[in-house]
């Protein structure tokens, strides 16, 4: 009988709250089929541990860790900003990819994140074939952007819009509750670099009378007529929250808050749009204004997680598993939406080739005319992701989230230099 292949778990880029209930899907669906796979590891800092061969021995933690997962925020196994370049100019580090697992009897690796990783596991599970050692490579969806092809919503995006909803709402009251003799505009800026369901996300406030312009990254930036609607909403209101995107760009198609650096993926580096547009608020009206950036809070919020997004977390990675044992390679599992009203869902497959790096940005119709706002279709939309609590544990008043023991397994190869 063939030896049982391992199974190899990473995460991917910026983490989220729910990306550690994927790996709990992961995991527990794994060794509920021992009789089909080995051992279940996990990479070190995402697929930098896998080159460096640190892997973590998954079955060193007890099942009741490894379900506390699904309630803990961030990364339990580490993540990384590294992105592999093309098998043509980079063979070298997909060769060692390939010696490690082949060393560690690997012959299942589910790869956690968004599409650049989709983008790497295609480009193992080809290299694998071309090397003679075949390994099912499955990708699991993940990215707060919400930007990934052909699944109707990507895990870690309920939650994020959860947060920035909820957030935006409270800022707002207090804003409401103090114009007349202080803050008169609110800006809040929040992720997304070139598309706005983040953003979009804070429109949800239209039942609560909250006057707002939304700034996306699909539409133009218009100065003029940016200031002339907040000035409207301050003299018609007394107040106005703004919403800007980070990745909002200017009329010459630069990004309105870029720093002139680019990171590990190659994407310019973003940060202080928020800054930018309360200046130009203040320059224009001399309005008493404050901002705030999200930034990590809004993808780390596990206390705020939406339930929707928790489950659906978890069937990916459990339907990862499955796709696998069937002889899936080289695929993703989606979330494939039935209806809004009542909403339901099932989980459908996409070829990673369809996956890599495409960018799913805001339909036209979900943006309102004006550009500064969304429709109701958009609401339909966004609204059932954010739906229900999942709260963790509480413990003297905070939450109760797991460290895992991540014991290392044995290097076997010789040490490699990124």
């Amino acid at each position: 009988m063939a030896k049982k292949k391992n199974a190899l778990y990473a995460q991917s880029g910026g983490v989220t709250a729910v990306i550690n209930a994927s790996a709990c899907g992961v995991i527990e669906t794994a060794r509920k089929h021992k009789d089909k796979i080995g051992k279940v590891y996990a990479a070190r800092n995402g697929i930098v541990g896998a080159l460096m061969e640190e892997l973590i021995d998954t079955g060193k933690d007890s099942a009741t860790n490894i379900a506390a997962l699904r309630y803990t925020p961030s990364g339990a196994f580490g993540s990384a900003r590294y992105k592999l370049k093309g098998l043509e100019d980079n063979d070298r580090e997909y060769e060692r990819l390939i010696a490690v697992f082949k060393a560690h009897n690997i012959g299942y690796f589910f790869y956690n994140g968004g599409g650049d990783s989709a983008d790497t596991c295609f480009k193992i599970s080809r290299l694998s074939e071309t090397l003679g050692y075949p390994v099912q490579a499955i990708h699991v969806p993940k990215t707060i952007d919400n930007d990934l092809p052909i699944t109707d919503c990507c895990p870690g995006f309920g939650s994020v819009a959860k947060y920035i909803a909820t957030s935006t709402l409270e800022a707002s009251l207090d804003v409401r509750a103090m114009f007349r003799t202080s803050t008169k505009v609110f800006v809040l800026e929040v992720m997304g670099r070139h598309a706005g369901w983040i953003a979009a996300a804070s429109g949800l406030l239209v039942d609560h009378d909250i006057p707002m312009v939304i700034l996306f990254p699909e539409v133009t930036f218009d100065k003029d007529k940016f200031l002339a609607r907040v000035n409207a909403n301050v003299k018609k209101f007394g107040y106005c929250t703004v919403v800007v995107s980070e990745g909002v760009k200017l009329p010459d198609g630069k990004f309105l808050a870029e720093q002139g650096t680019v990171d590990a993926f190659g994407h310019v580096h973003l940060g202080g749009a928020a800054p930018v547009i309360a200046d130009m608020v203040n320059k224009a009206y001399g309005h008493k204004l404050h901002w705030a950036v999200a930034n990590y809070l809004q993808r780390s919020a596990r206390h705020l997680a939406s339930a929707t997004d928790v489950k659906q977390a978890y069937e990916v990675g459990k339907a990862a598993v499955q796709f696998a044992l069937k002889g899936f390679n080289s695929v993703m599992p989606t979330i494939d939406r039935v209806s809004d009203k009542p909403y339901k869902y099932k989980i459908g497959m996409a070829k990673l080739e369809d996956v890599a790096n495409v960018e799913k940005f805001m339909p036209k119709d979900f943006i309102s005319k004006d550009g500064f706002g969304i429709t109701e279709k958009c609401r339909r939309y966004i609204l059932p992701l954010i739906k229900g609590e999942d709260y963790p544990q509480y413990k003297d008043g905070l939450p109760k989230y797991v460290t895992l023991k991540n014991v290392a397994v044995p290097k076997k190869l010789p040490a490699f230099k990124l």
